[in-house]
């Protein structure tokens, strides 16, 4: 049993493996919980796709699934995107997989150095409160293993397509919005995902989106934040 503090919420995970407190070990907190989470042999189990991955990755896999979704009560969402933060200030990039988010972050860094550093490189957790959206460091950070337990404002969120030449651009809330869905879990209960749009609209209230159709050069990651900043 551990207790670990994500997005500003406190939560004691009854994890059955040791893989769990591994992943989490820079997020351990001795503060009191206010969150009780779980998940069965079964929820474990129901993680498995046929690739044999070992029983603490599924433990950890079916608990970031709970953890998704009880954040949602406390005006929070999970998002698919690679987040680092420049000058106190984050950015969010959202894509498919094998788009090339992985070297966009990257180029990030070469091009600031020391003012850059990545919060998270998957899965990183928002909240939207008093007008602020905040995005939240988690253990939970894809292969690279990219994650600082910090937090930082959200600036801007960037959905990223492959393109001979760099260029972005301002996207309308409708035309935000699909791309936003393709890059959520959506609760199945009903309750939970109006919670999940109602977050979602003050979201796209307050954070500017774009698109940007970017290559490999260096000069991607200066485009990109010359617009976004």
């Amino acid at each position: 049993m551990i207790c670990i503090e994500l997005a500003e919420i406190v939560m004691q995970i009854d994890n059955r493996y040791d893989y769990t407190e591994r992943l989490c070990r820079d997020y351990l907190t001795d503060k009191q919980p206010e969150l009780f989470l779980s998940v069965t042999e079964e929820e474990i189990a129901a993680e498995d796709d046929g690739r044999r991955f070992p029983m603490g990755y599924l433990e950890s896999v079916a608990l970031y699934r709970k953890i998704s979704e009880a954040i949602l009560d406390r005006d929070g969402f999970l998002l698919h995107a690679a987040v680092l933060e420049v000058d106190g200030q984050a950015y969010a990039f959202s894509a498919n997989s094998g788009t090339g988010k992985t070297t966009h972050i990257k180029l990030w860094g070469e091009l600031f150095g020391d003012r850059c550093r990545v919060i998270n490189g998957d899965k990183p957790l928002l909240r939207v409160r008093d007008g602020v959206v905040r995005i939240y460091g988690t253990p939970w950070s894809g292969k690279e293993g990219w994650n600082t337990n910090t937090s930082a404002p959200l600036k801007a969120l960037c959905f990223l397509e492959r393109s001979a030449e760099n260029r972005i651009v301002r996207l309308s809330d409708g035309e935000a919005l699909p791309l936003l869905f393709g890059q959520l879990a959506m609760p199945v209960e009903e309750s939970a995902a109006m919670r999940l749009l109602d977050s979602l609209d003050r979201l796209l209230c307050t954070v500017p989106c774009y698109r940007l159709g970017c290559n490999m050069e260096p000069e991607a990651a200066q485009v990109a934040y010359d617009a976004m900043k």
